[in-house]
């Protein structure tokens, strides 16, 4: 996976996700939301000023922590979610 930052401040980010698609974003989407401290969290897949199809672009806007900690803490409770997901559904499929 390819990670390209498009912009940076103090309380958002833009990155773009090389390769990846809606099934992607939206999980990692979801799992920024969760956290108290992210205000936003949006993907676009085709923006307009690209001319056609593009790597999603994810903005994160955050208050109070920055946002490539709130990535990073998100990043890791999608591991941590398909793990477990991964350990259920190998014991549903022993037993």
């Amino acid at each position: 996976m390819e990670l390209r930052v498009t912009e940076s401040s103090e309380n958002e980010l833009s990155i773009e996700i090389v390769g990846e698609d809606h099934t992607f974003m939206n999980v990692l989407k979801g799992a920024l939301l969760e956290h108290e401290d992210v205000t936003a969290a949006t993907y676009d897949m085709n923006p307009e000023q690209s001319g056609g199809q593009t790597d999603p672009i994810l903005t994160i806007k955050t208050d109070g922590v920055d946002p490539l900690d709130a990535l990073e803490d998100a990043a890791g409770d999608v591991r941590e979610k398909a793990g477990a997901f991964r350990d259920a559904f190998e014991a549903a499929k022993a037993a």
